[in-house]
């Protein structure tokens, strides 16, 4: 997904009052401030009471239901084959953000995870921070080369120590 596709989608969502933040490849990029490789794909974390305006639009723009649904994560595609995995969560009264994963676990977003800032195209973004990026991407799952290369670039960046994580 190109740098403009991703502004264009957050400021749709902005225009009518969604918030949303930046995780995955795009999450990392703008922590880092620049492109560091081509995405196929657009991660947001979103509230779950906002699902079905984002569905509707995202909707708008000719994406679709592909896979999952809320409470649990969901991939939106449109016909040319853009896709936008969301990440819903509901907030605490404390303001951490509650993931319920495919495992029926729950994943916990500290509430100052969401006061992460960044840049795409030189415009600011909202997104995960970089420590719960980095916790985010070294657990769980094995990271391949372009993953580990994200992981390593965030911690130096930010002066991080880099977490252990898996590689396949």
């Amino acid at each position: 997904m190109e740098a403009a596709r991703v502004l264009d989608l957050l400021a749709h969502l902005s225009a009518l009052d969604i918030p949303a933040w930046l995780d995955g490849g795009w999450g990392i990029d703008a922590l880092l401030e620049t492109q560091t490789r081509p995405h196929d794909d657009l991660d947001l974390v979103a509230r779950l009471d906002d699902v079905e305006r984002i569905e509707a639009a995202f909707g708008e723009g000719g994406y679709g239901l592909f896979g999952g649904g809320a409470p649990l994560s969901f991939e939106l595609v449109d016909p040319a084959g853009h896709q936008i995995d969301v990440h819903p969560v509901s907030f605490t009264w404390t303001g951490d953000g509650i993931y319920k994963m495919d495992n029926g676990e729950d994943w916990i977003y500290p509430v100052d995870g969401f006061t992460g800032v960044g840049r795409i195209l030189d415009r600011e973004v909202r997104c995960l921070t970089p420590e719960v990026m980095l916790v985010c991407h070294s657990t769980g799952y094995a990271l391949d080369e372009d993953h580990q290369r994200d992981v390593t670039a965030l911690s130096e960046r930010f002066s991080i120590p880099l977490p252990e994580f898996r590689t396949i």
